[in-house]
């Protein structure tokens, strides 16, 4: 594809949307760079559960944020961009069912997200980048060229992460999932500090009934018109 100038693509929506998965097949056809905010928060997150960090006193929040270092690196087998903290790839472990049910208050503390959003910010300041999150064409990029309104049912949703999860843990049942997105939906969009909203200028993407293909389709003809 033909590019006359490198553009800044956001894509936010509740979780289990497919908005990590779309992220990154768009990034690739564009050789663009993804950065998955979310995994950096569940990273944060990781790190908060390992030191038993206590969510409740900004000093010792602060403290932790100063001990955390975030990068992105291509995993050699899978060549996908997996996130490292503090050196460690942590990939696998960040999609486990206690990171889920931790991310979305971690994420809530003004603290976190300042820590993350300068991150976010100074990855994004050559552009040529796709990033998807909750806040990212609202909060953290909002003069973005394209941003991106992904959604879905409630049903297709829950399918959809259990299915993943099911992979690497067998025992979690539909039940857990259903509870967890329904808690991670109220608290992205209740939080005091950048809920989850849809910019005015985002183009919603309902993929309830959509193939991966036609997603990918629509997102590069959006491109396709402002480049």
């Amino acid at each position: 594809m033909m590019q006359q100038k490198k553009i800044i693509i956001t894509i936010d929506g509740f979780s289990s949307c497919g908005k990590s998965t779309l992220a990154l097949q768009i990034a690739q056809a564009l050789d663009y760079i993804w950065i998955d905010s979310g995994a950096m928060y569940r990273a944060i997150a990781l790190y908060f559960l390992r030191h038993q960090v206590d969510m409740e006193n900004k000093e010792t929040i602060e403290k932790a944020l100063e001990n955390i270092e975030l990068d992105f690196t291509i995993n050699q087998v899978t060549h996908k961009s997996t996130i490292r903290l503090n050196g460690e790839e942590v990939e696998t472990e960040i999609r486990q069912m206690p990171i889920s049910e931790l991310v979305s208050p971690v994420a809530a503390i003004p603290e976190v997200r300042e820590f993350a959003v300068v991150q976010q910010r100074k990855m994004g300041e050559k552009k040529g980048i796709v990033m998807d999150g909750r806040d990212i064409g609202t909060t953290v990029f909002p003069n973005a060229e394209l941003k991106i309104f992904l959604t879905a049912d409630l049903e297709t949703r829950i399918n959809r992460r259990f299915a993943e999860m099911k992979r690497t843990n067998p025992q979690v049942t539909r039940e857990e999932v259903q509870t967890n997105i329904e808690n991670r939906d109220y608290i992205d969009s209740t939080r005091a500090i950048s809920p989850l909203k849809k910019a005015q200028d985002a183009r919603v993407l309902d993929n309830s009934h959509l193939s991966f293909d036609q997603q990918i389709s629509i997102v590069l003809n959006w491109v396709n018109e402002l480049v």
